[in-house]
């Protein structure tokens, strides 16, 4: 029912939307909750289990019974809370679990047999015969699971992901967050401002409550619009953050399009991940029911979303309304109501000395103990020392008291504490690093409470930032104190609700206490209670408290279950935008791709990064060429690599060196800065774990590089090393492989074109082999490595990562007019196998550092990770698979890596190999096959015949033991 002169709506745009078929019209600013309420259509749901006719109960996110489905084209979105969706003209609601129709819905027919689907009837149940399972109940139960459907078609809806950092992540645009937005960007803070409603305000929107002589409303109106002129401040509507994770950041989803009609050139929702420096929680709290007997009738509501309906969207979901609450926030919409001329059956309070004055019946120390209707609320039981009464009514508005959003702060496993005077619970201080909670959230429930606790939140803030307050009067608003008696439950015969969403009873939760199922975190999985779309923001703690009072325990040690993200549900499509068609895996693109695949370069997956294959020119019509063409212009002129990939750890700390000579088998303290060294790492076994060079900046700065491929587990090893081996060396790292982009420029002309391009020239004085530096390019600061992959003159420059798809087409522009140009993975793998330079292809988990040839480089004069354990009886020796070059010899010129290697006389079994090919590629150098690979005493077999046979592709020829250098084996090049 509408009310007139009541609600922030828009009267003058009507808007028309239709509900399972039927026409509705509301109005600009409502959503499908109140639309529908204000046409008399209080029954917009079913529940999960029995199919019980539902109603919406709140008016917020945590919505647990009016799910529905939206119709955007060809495709449906299913478990959309209708309290969330704003109304536009042509849109198309369905309700959802109910067949054939939400008015007469076949599978209400469980209800009748609720008896046999008590708590836990899953694990009872369906355990004979036997081979029912799979045939039978399997089949059923999936049939009947689930809530909502979808459409089964392809979706073509966009989402978008979108990356933000701010000094500070304020959550919540109620008073409490507003007023620490003002103050935060008053003293310049970068802000970010989040809200999931529409309209800022929070609960100011729904109060009738005056700050500084003005409505709520109008006051935050006129915050939003001071805060909408600072350029440092960023207003998000329609964006919940839903997840709190390390090193601050945040998950956040914007409902962009949601609210209109589909567009095309904007995406239906976007999925944001926002780092901030600090944040200030502001999340309001969340009312709680009262569980009772058919509490769960359609018109059965919060009483502070009956409160909000009427004064934000001029609606009441009945023309009689009972108020029924154990605290004195149900008086507030009991007054709201007769003011608003609706008529007010009665307010019933459970504590006995309560006093207030209004238009309408009071009952003190009473409960209401029954509901009847069934589509819809008819009348109410009330119970009095005198006995019961029922009073017509075609809603009640219940309240049971708050619950501080505490949910945010439990994401990293922190756990909240219990308030007596308040009976809730809050968070505790330091549970999320760098977060600040205030106002409700915080179990502060007044206006005033909160808007003071959001300007001191953001002072704290602003000292952590470095920034000074600017002082204001804090704006002049109501204090009124809380008043609460728990009340969970009210005691009686039939079922009363606490799960409405999965129909989890106050029974169940007995019964399974009953079946010894204490814990919290069983009785949840055993009942479901808590496991529903809401989360358990409305039930939870009826349930633990119920619980703690079965068990003989107080609610603090019976304790909460886990708040896990995401904070409200998040379609998998928003978290995958941009990966539709494509597999789970993620895909890490290097800032060279645009331009790498406007080339026609084919892409391939190298650790999860996409790098070139090669870089096909016209007339070339295989790979070969396109390779071969690629390491000729690298010999003979110049070619560029993007060799971001390779990971990049900054370590810094007086105890660097130290350090580093412990995680590697080599010495590192001794290099000076400026220099760069390359280095092994072994495995506490004493395999070898990873390759790499290590450049020290200064004494106490370095930069290690690793492999792409174990860049995140030489980070972890590090770490681990740090943490549980070397505590007491003062050293702090960090993984800069993202923030780096960095270009390998290598051939004899590359030194050429780098004087091109850089600010102040180099010479082979200034720069030589091994040597690294700052260097300018445009004003751009970048490092430069003098170091080479391929065997050649070579140099690797490195700049933020922001300007690397400019300096990559800078590169190849130069690169083009000297000859040369891109070259690709390909022609990277046969100037690597050319030059003998190994990768995780040869140090696959298997071998030593004896085995690669490197035993000399473990250091007889320090220690390291496996050092001992490199020299264990059966790790060194002429026994060993020794690292070997490879040149065809025999009539069949190819060489496959994987094959195996025999002794030309040898039968060729599994019990005779000798040895096995890791990489091989043709080299247009030495115009042949070449290959790597691993033979018994091989080192010692250089010149020999060996016989190679690849059982998979049919191939067998004789091949020539090299050495694994081929090319320019003095190093020579390099170093000119």
């Amino acid at each position: 029912m509408r009310i007139e002169n009541k609600g922030l709506i828009d009267r003058t745009q009507p808007v028309n939307f239709t509900f399972d078929g039927h026409h509705y019209q509301g109005f600009a600013g409502d959503t499908v909750a109140s639309a529908l309420l204000a046409n008399d259509q209080r029954l917009m749901g079913r529940s999960f289990k029995y199919h019980r006719p539902r109603g919406v109960l709140t008016a917020g996110s945590e919505e647990p019974n009016a799910l529905v489905t939206i119709k955007r084209g060809q495709n449906v979105e299913p478990n959309v809370r209708a309290t969330v969706q704003e109304i536009y003209d042509g849109l198309e609601v369905r309700s959802q679990n109910a067949w054939p129709t939400l008015g007469f819905d076949a599978l209400a027919v469980n209800d009748l047999a609720a008896p046999f689907f008590s708590a836990g009837f899953y694990y009872k149940t369906f355990m004979w015969p036997r081979a029912f399972w799979e045939r039978v109940y399997e089949p059923l139960i999936r049939r009947a699971a689930g809530l909502g459907g979808l459409s089964g078609t392809s979706n073509d809806v966009e989402y978008e992901k979108a990356f933000a950092f701010c000094d500070v992540l304020i959550i919540g645009a109620g008073p409490t967050g507003l007023m620490a937005a003002l103050e935060a960007g008053r003293a310049g803070a970068d802000v970010i401002l989040a809200d999931e409603d529409a309209q800022a305000g929070g609960r100011l929107l729904g109060e009738t409550y005056e700050i500084d002589g003005r409505t709520g409303q109008d006051w935050a109106a006129a915050v939003i619009a001071e805060l909408s002129s600072m350029n440092n401040v960023r207003i998000m509507s329609r964006t919940t953050v839903t997840g709190v994770y390390d090193q601050g950041t945040f998950g956040a989803l914007e409902r962009v399009t949601a609210h209109t009609t589909p567009r095309a050139d904007a995406p239906r929702a976007c999925f944001w991940r926002i780092v901030a420096k600090c944040s200030i929680l502001a999340a309001g709290a969340l009312e709680r029911p009262i569980a009772f007997q058919n509490n769960d009738r359609p018109g059965i509501m919060t009483a502070g979303a009956v409160r909000a309906y009427l004064n934000r969207w001029g609606v009441t979901a009945g023309r009689d309304i009972v108020v029924f609450g154990n605290n004195d926030d149900a008086h507030r919409t009991a007054l709201d109501l007769s003011a608003a001329g609706v008529h007010v059956a009665a307010l019933v309070d459970s504590r006995p000395d309560v006093q207030v004055s209004g238009d309408f019946p009071v009952y003190a120390g009473a409960q209401i103990c029954g509901a009847s209707g069934r589509q819809g609320l008819e009348s109410v039981t009330i119970r009095t020392q005198s006995g019961t009464e029922r009073i017509a009514s075609e809603c009640l508005a219940m309240s049971g008291g708050w619950n501080p959003s505490v949910h945010m702060t439990c994401h990293m496993n922190g756990r909240p504490e219990w308030r007596e005077d308040i009976a809730s619970f809050v968070p505790r201080a330091g549970m999320i690093p760098g977060m600040v909670t205030a106002g409700a959230c915080n179990g502060t429930f007044s206006t005033h409470g909160a808007l003071l606790e959001g300007r001191k939140a953001a002072e704290k803030i602003l000292v952590a930032l470095g920034k000074k307050a600017i002082q204001s009067d804090l704006p002049e608003a109501e204090d009124a104190p809380i008043h609460i008696s728990p009340l969970w439950a009210v005691g009686g015969t039939g079922r009363a609700w606490l799960d409405f969403q999965n129909d989890v009873t106050v029974k169940d939760v007995k019964q399974a206490a009953k079946e010894n199922f204490r814990s919290v975190e069983h009785m949840k999985r055993y009942t479901t209670q808590g496991m529903a779309t809401d989360q358990g923001k409305n039930s939870n703690v009826n349930a633990l408290a119920i619980l703690a009072d079965v068990t003989g325990r107080g609610i603090p040690e019976t304790g909460t279950t886990t708040f896990r993200p995401p904070y409200t549900p998040v379609s998998i499509a928003a978290m995958g935008a941009g990966a539709e068609g494509k597999g789970f895996a993620p895909e890490r693109l290097v800032t060279s791709h645009e331009s790498t695949v406007a080339q026609g370069a084919p892409m391939i997956e190298a650790g999860m990064w996409y790098r070139p294959s090669y870089f096909p020119k016209e007339g070339e019509t295989n790979w070969r060429q396109s390779c071969d063409r690629e390491v000729n212009m690298v010999r003979s002129s110049v070619g560029i690599c993007d060799v971001s990939t390779l990971g990049k750890i900054d370590i810094q700390g007086p105890d660097v060196a130290a350090f580093l000579d412990f995680v590697y088998i080599n010495t590192f303290s001794t290099l000076k800065p400026g220099r760069v060294r390359y280095g092994l790492m072994l495995r506490e076994d004493g395999t070898v774990m990873d390759d790499g060079t290590t450049a020290r900046l200064s004494d106490t700065h370095y930069v290690m590089t690793t492999t792409t491929a174990a860049a995140g587990a030489v980070m972890r090893h590090l770490e681990y090393v740090h943490q549980c081996l070397r505590p007491e060396l003062d050293v702090s790292m960090i993984s800069v492989t993202e923030q780096w982009a960095q270009f390998a420029v290598a051939g004899p002309k590359s030194r050429e074109l780098l004087n091109e391009l850089l600010d102040a020239p180099i010479d082979n004085d200034s720069f030589p082999f091994m040597g690294c530096g700052d260097v300018a390019i445009g004003g751009v600061n970048a490092r430069l490595f003098r170091i080479s992959f391929s065997g050649e003159h070579a140099y690797e420059i490195a700049v933020p990562a922001r300007y690397g798809a400019a300096l990559f087409n800078a590169l190849n522009e130069h690169a083009a007019a000297l000859g040369g140009g891109p070259y690709g993975m390909e022609a990277l793998n046969v100037l690597r196998i050319e030059k003998g330079f190994i990768t995780h292809a040869e140090i696959h988990g298997r071998v030593t550092a004896f085995d690669i040839g490197m035993g000399r480089m473990i250091s007889a004069k320090k220690d390291c990770i496996g050092q001992t354990m490199a020299a264990r009886e059966g790790l060194v020796g002429p026994d060993r698979e020794q690292l070997i070059g490879l040149k065809p010899i025999g009539a069949v010129k190819q060489l496959t890596g994987g094959a195996h290697l025999f002794e030309p006389e040898s039968e060729p079994t599994r019990q005779n190999s000798i040895g096995y090919v890791t990489s091989v590629g043709f080299s247009p150098t030495e115009v042949s096959f070449l290959g790597m690979g691993f033979l018994m005493n091989g080192r010692a077999r250089h010149g020999e015949t060996i016989k190679l046979i690849d059982h998979m592709r049919g191939i067998e020829t004789l091949c020539e033991i090299c050495d694994p250098v081929f090319h320019d084996p003095e190093g020579g090049k390099p170093r000119g």
